[in-house]
């Protein structure tokens, strides 16, 4: 269920009144209202893929139980671990890449003239993707682990550990909850008029990044360019190349900045996801700031798993776990180098900054510092903006179609849309000013009565909604 949907406005509502009654009368109750609104709206988006949901945070709670028996030994633990770890990545596996197996196997039969529908049923090439997987398995794995390395973490109920996985708010696409984010806030909720104005101050940021940002950008520039870029001029094809990094910052921050509103309204504080990340001035300072909690997922559960600083080559390090990063996108060779050179730039960055370390160099002061910060956030961005372009497109072969367009000098072809460059500019301006003027708005709203409030959240979320296109385009991480 789309959060910009009447659908999802009602259905929230009805959560938040009859929710916010059932907590007063028994904590108890309200964990078991809250999981039913969870497997419904879960249910809503793909029902067949409940009985995964629930697989999925049986092997987290079953896994912590039997860690918890008094005869385990250290060995059964991490064998136990270990088993729950591999389920999920087969889980994972199957889902995201069973239509690659599928064409692999195809085209393998195919060479030996077997017939293919003898092996495997074509049935599978249609299997719809399960919303949501990428995250609330990340969910589950981070529970199981933490308890592995931390036995004294008390163990959840089923219904418990089932309610933290299928979170409504997040069980789409994140942030990514770890056990610390959620449990101790479900036991002790704070409902205030803080909570009303900063929730509806995140909703109206996230329905005006994405209502009128994201989609303006894409409808306007970023989907007709990417889609024949031979039609137009090298400086065009440039422009939508920026274009897709704001879309894609206000189209997934504009969901999170939802989910955390919705959360916020109903008592949570959820982990914060974006920090202004196109105001980061290398590539390990760009991801501090973008998809917090899938960085902060990768480096505790993976990099530091393989050694982290620690053993081995840290270098080497992050560049594998930058593209596991990729490949939990998707299967494709494009996301695989997306990651890759992720994983390189992060690599050089930190061997820079060490470098720079060992020459013991006096600070620079003066014009000579803005420069080199000028640079370096010029080159972070300009980095990160052109490695979009192989998230953005299916195939290296379309990836290099726009690199190559933009590289010809070819000055012919068609214009841009004024709409959609005001959009961008807005989105760049977004990095510096968007929190201020969070702030800004947040003590306004709270110096007005109750019911200058709600007229003002009113008007403000009825003007964006009619300044945005009629139909608005489904979130892109919606696909992951």
């Amino acid at each position: 269920m789309n959060f910009i949907t009447t659908q999802f406005v009602v259905f929230f509502l009805a959560v938040l009144c009859l929710g916010t009654y059932l907590r007063q009368l028994s904590v108890s109750g309200y964990k078991g209202f809250l999981l039913l609104a969870g497997l419904f709206f879960y249910a809503l988006a793909g029902p067949s893929f409940l009985l995964l949901l629930g697989t999925v945070a049986l092997l987290a709670w079953g896994t912590v139980r039997l860690m918890a028996l008094p005869q385990m030994t250290p060995r059964a633990r991490f064998l136990l671990i270990a088993g729950d770890v591999t389920v999920h990545v087969l889980l994972l596996a199957f889902f995201k890449y069973y239509e690659f197996l599928f064409e692999s196997l195809t085209s393998l039969c195919g060479m030996f003239r077997w017939e293919a529908s003898a092996l495997f049923s074509a049935d599978l090439a249609d299997m719809a993707f399960p919303v949501g997987l990428s995250f609330y398995s990340f969910q589950s794995l981070s529970y199981a682990i933490d308890h592995y390395r931390n036995p004294q973490l008390p163990a959840r109920s089923f219904r418990d550990v089932l309610c933290y996985v299928s979170f409504f708010p997040t069980v789409m696409s994140g942030p990514i909850l770890r056990e610390h984010d959620f449990f101790p806030q479900l036991e002790n909720l704070q409902q205030d008029n803080e909570a009303f104005v900063e929730g509806m101050a995140m909703i109206l940021s996230g329905l005006f990044k994405k209502v009128i940002l994201a989609t303006c950008i894409a409808q306007h520039l970023v989907d007709p360019v990417y889609g024949n870029p031979a039609d137009y001029s090298w400086h065009v094809v440039l422009l939508a190349v920026y274009g897709y990094s704001i879309q894609i910052f206000c189209d997934f921050s504009g969901y999170t900045d939802l989910a955390m509103g919705v959360g916020r309204l109903m008592g949570f504080r959820l982990p914060q996801n974006f920090r202004s990340p196109y105001c980061a001035l290398n590539l390990q300072d760009f991801w501090r700031r973008w998809h917090i909690s899938l960085s902060q997922w990768l480096r505790d559960y993976l990099y530091i798993s393989m050694g982290g600083n620690r053993r081995g080559n840290c270098y080497l390090n992050i560049i594998l776990t930058m593209v596991i990063g990729g490949l939990w996108h998707g299967s494709g060779l494009n996301f695989l180098i997306w990651g890759f050179f992720h994983g390189v730039g992060q690599a050089v960055a930190r061997l820079w900054k060490q470098l720079l370390q060992s020459f013991r160099l006096p600070p620079a002061g003066g014009a000579r510092k803005w420069l080199g910060v000028a640079a370096a956030w010029l080159l972070t961005f300009h980095f990160v903006a052109l490695l979009w372009i192989f998230f953005r497109t299916d195939s290296v072969e379309a990836a290099w179609s726009v690199i190559s367009r933009v590289l010809s000098g070819e000055v012919t072809g068609g214009s841009v849309s004024a709409r959609a460059l005001v959009a961008i500019l807005i989105g760049f301006a977004l990095q510096w000013v968007g929190p201020r003027l969070y702030r800004t708005f947040v003590a306004a709203q709270g110096r007005l009565p109750w019911g200058g409030q709600v007229v003002c959240i009113v008007v403000l979320a009825e003007s964006i909604l009619l300044m945005g296109p009629e139909g608005v385009l489904p979130f892109i991480y919606f696909s992951f």
